[in-house]
């Protein structure tokens, strides 16, 4: 894989950093900002919506730009948004701050899938979408456990701080290392054609399964804090591990999905589903054992990382006449799923169903999922 290849996925963890650590600041954000704990957890559903909005307009807006040019431009903007959140003592402020970052985010991303399968063999986009995404995971792994440690230590501003000065150096090595060039090589399609491509079943069906599946692992994953505390019985202190066991399954889970998307992932869709569905419920039942519990995090980590990376990629080769908006589209799908979470799984716990409830919340997404998969594959096997 190209060395630029890396450095995109260190603006990437960075930016994974910022979107998944209020999974571990949510309770401490809510008692210094005087708001409700699934008030505070809106922040990551306007992240979310930030990226949904942000990923198409922005590959709209720079399709003819050097993607270099495009990509600095939007990881400066990240870098300013998270100086402001950690200087505001307005929960409202602290919210545009989010909507900000997720739309520089949201750029960064759709551009940066667009170039990393230009800079690799067009049967290799798997591989790069997981260097890519690879930050991500890391991010789970180090960056949000760090930064609830930091959270715990110094106060959840410190965590803000913390991912503008990693920022800092992704500016530099990508002004420095990612070639020139427009951010889809060769001749660009028009815009028209581009967004026709969604008109297609079969790519709907894709995006949809993608953003259920991201929606289940955002509903949990977003208020696993207190689900590890208020039901596993565990304290404070072990929220970090928590959080890096179900980062280390994702890493995995990404790295194993980069190859075997490329080779085809139709038949392993399915079961990888079905085994997801079954783990989210699984989860929800045994919570209460904290071993049982703990031992299930990073296999769900594996499990919806994989599958989610997989899909990804499902949607760039489903997306083939769409060259400079295909990371768009995935990108925005990932973040309808990563909005619609937190938002459910806030309105199960408001609601007064515990702190169990947004497990449920992910298997019955899930379940939804595969309903969808399933239709998909059956119109698939209808005769012409």
């Amino acid at each position: 894989m190209p060395f630029a290849l890396h450095l995109l996925g260190l603006a990437v963890f960075a930016q994974g950093t910022s979107e998944f650590m209020l999974a571990g600041l949510v309770p401490d954000i809510a008692r210094d900002l005087g708001v409700s704990v699934p008030t505070a957890g809106t922040l990551t559903s306007a992240f979310a919506v930030g990226m949904v909005v942000g990923a198409p307009a922005a590959a709209l807006l720079g399709r003819r730009r050097p993607s270099r040019q495009s990509l600095l431009l939007f990881l400066g903007v990240f870098l300013a948004a998270h100086v402001v959140g950690a200087l505001t003592s307005d929960f409202l402020v602290l919210l545009a701050t989010r909507v900000v970052a997720a739309l520089a985010n949201a750029g960064f991303l759709a551009v940066g899938l667009t170039a990393a399968t230009r800079m690799v063999a067009p049967d290799a986009k798997g591989r790069a979408t997981a260097v890519l995404l690879g930050g991500t995971t890391l991010a789970c792994v180090a960056g949000v456990p760090g930064g609830a440690v930091l959270g715990q230590l110094l106060g959840w501003r410190s965590a803000f701080w913390a991912v503008a000065l990693v920022s800092a150096p992704a500016l530099v090595a990508i002004a420095r290392s990612v070639p020139r060039g427009p951010a889809a090589g060769g001749p660009v399609p028009g815009a028209g054609t581009e967004l026709r491509a969604l008109r297609r079943p079969g790519l709907l069906s894709v995006l949809c399964v993608a953003a259920l599946v991201n929606g289940a692992t955002f509903c949990t994953f977003t208020y696993l804090a207190p689900l590890v505390t208020q039901v596993c019985g565990l304290g404070a202190g072990w929220v970090p591990g928590v959080l890096a066991l179900f980062g280390a399954g994702a890493f995995a889970g990404v790295t194993a999905a980069g190859r075997l998307a490329d080779r085809g992932a139709r038949p392993v869709l399915p079961v990888a589903g079905a085994a997801l569905f079954a783990g989210w419920a699984a989860l929800a039942l045994a919570a209460g054992r904290t071993d049982a519990a703990v031992a299930l995090v990073p296999v769900l980590g594996l499990l919806a990382f994989g599958v989610g990376s997989t899909l990804v990629t499902r949607v760039l080769y489903e997306a083939v006449d769409a060259p400079s908006l295909g990371g768009a589209f995935a990108t925005s799908a990932l973040n309808v799923g990563a909005a619609l979470g937190p938002v459910l799984g806030g309105a199960a716990l408001g609601g007064g169903l515990g702190h169990r409830s947004p497990v449920w919340v992910s298997a019955l997404l899930m379940a939804v999922a595969g309903l969808v998969a399933r239709c998909r594959t059956h119109r698939a096997e209808q005769p012409a």
